[in-house]
């Protein structure tokens, strides 16, 4: 495992502003902006067949490369690849229970079969296309009369110019999040391959499903019984749409969306699939993650004096990190226990526990 650890810590560049293999020429990256995740699999990083396992084919059509900034370009033009910090990760895990067989089947999990996820998004220009658009809708909100509680609610209305440009940059954002992680599967397939001298389709490495979890779509939902289009937001949480729904990948129309919440480094993570009750109380969504319970500086605090990375071993996993203060901030008690956060959306019915997976390799940025 600290073999496969350390390989794949090479193969795919992490911390904060790392730069990838993949240096982008302008319009490279304009293309890729509108074509996500298809620009990747055009490039030879994966295959049709995950564009598929993909939310949206990893593309939402309609994102307007003139709508990013310059500033925004310059930042992601070497970040394609990359897994950035914070609470990304890219980790080895098994499968340690199953909860719904037919479910499973339908994915391709079984008990002790070893798994990867991956957890990153669009970098550097994601970011850079929030903080350009914070003060356009700032402004828009003075100019059509809302009222802020808060400045980062900043808003406008939907059909406004500046809802329309954000609208169109942000596509952009989500295409070069789902490129990213395509690129980054793809690298990660390679080093297991290099680590354990077999071809990935000898080892069994395919895409299980790629979803998002910081995105804006336009939707049609059931509200007061009537059909409408509306723009859905999820912000900390992600799509869990019900079996029978025409986005869904045909292998998996008739069991429902794999629904990915990660967890922290030393406890667990989970696959559910979504639920009919999703689609009538929450819009098809559900949680992302388990939360935080404590903040950056307060789990800085809290891990003086100890060493996380050997905590993490005596549990069985092997762990690497660029950045020196990550573990710390991103120590297993600074989040609330995922098992707990689960088990709520599973009663409420909002979606179903199909798998647990348990960690044994953590790259972190």
């Amino acid at each position: 495992m600290k073999d496969l650890v350390g390989v794949l810590y090479n193969s795919v560049p992490s911390g904060v502003g790392t730069k990838g293999a993949l240096a982008l020429s302008l319009d490279d990256e304009r293309e890729l902006l509108k074509k996500g995740a298809r620009w990747a699999v055009e490039r030879g990083f994966g295959t049709a067949d995950d564009l598929d396992k993909t939310e949206s084919g990893g593309c939402i059509e309609g994102a307007d490369p003139a709508a990013v900034s310059g500033k925004a370009l310059e930042r992601g033009k070497n970040q394609q690849g990359t897994l950035g910090s914070g609470n990304h990760f890219l980790e080895i895990q098994y499968v340690s229970e199953i909860f719904d067989e037919a479910a499973a089947n339908a994915f391709g999990l079984f008990k002790g079969q070893i798994t990867v996820m991956i957890h990153t998004g669009s970098r550097g220009l994601g970011h850079q296309v929030c903080t350009d658009y914070l003060s356009t809708m700032e402004k828009a909100a003075k100019k059509y009369g809302i009222k802020l509680y808060d400045k980062e609610l900043a808003a406008a209305p939907f059909n406004s110019p500046e809802a329309q440009q954000y609208f169109s940059a942000m596509k952009g954002a989500a295409n070069y999040a789902w490129a990213n992680r395509q690129v980054i599967m793809h690298q990660t397939m390679e080093a297991f391959s290099r680590a354990l001298g077999a071809s990935p389709r000898e080892l069994g490495l395919r895409l299980v499903y790629d979803v998002a979890h910081n995105i804006a779509k336009v939707e049609h939902h059931t509200v007061g019984g009537t059909k409408r289009a509306l723009v859905v937001h999820r912000k900390g949480a992600t799509r869990a749409f019900a079996k029978g729904h025409a986005e869904l990948p045909e292998s998996y129309r008739h069991i429902g969306q794999p629904v990915l919440i990660p967890g922290d480094m030393g406890r667990a993570s989970y696959v559910l699939t979504g639920t009919q009750k999703a689609m009538a109380e929450t819009f098809g969504s559900t949680c992302h993650g388990a939360g935080r319970l404590m903040s950056r500086h307060k789990a800085i605090k809290a891990a003086k004096g100890r060493a996380i990375w050997r905590e993490l071993e005596d549990q069985g996993v092997t762990v690497m990190t660029a950045g020196r203060t990550t573990l710390a901030e991103e120590m297993p008690e600074a989040y609330k226990d995922v098992s707990n956060v689960v088990e709520i959306v599973h009663s409420a019915g909002i979606s179903k526990k199909v798998a647990m997976l348990k960690p044994l390799g953590v790259v972190k940025g």
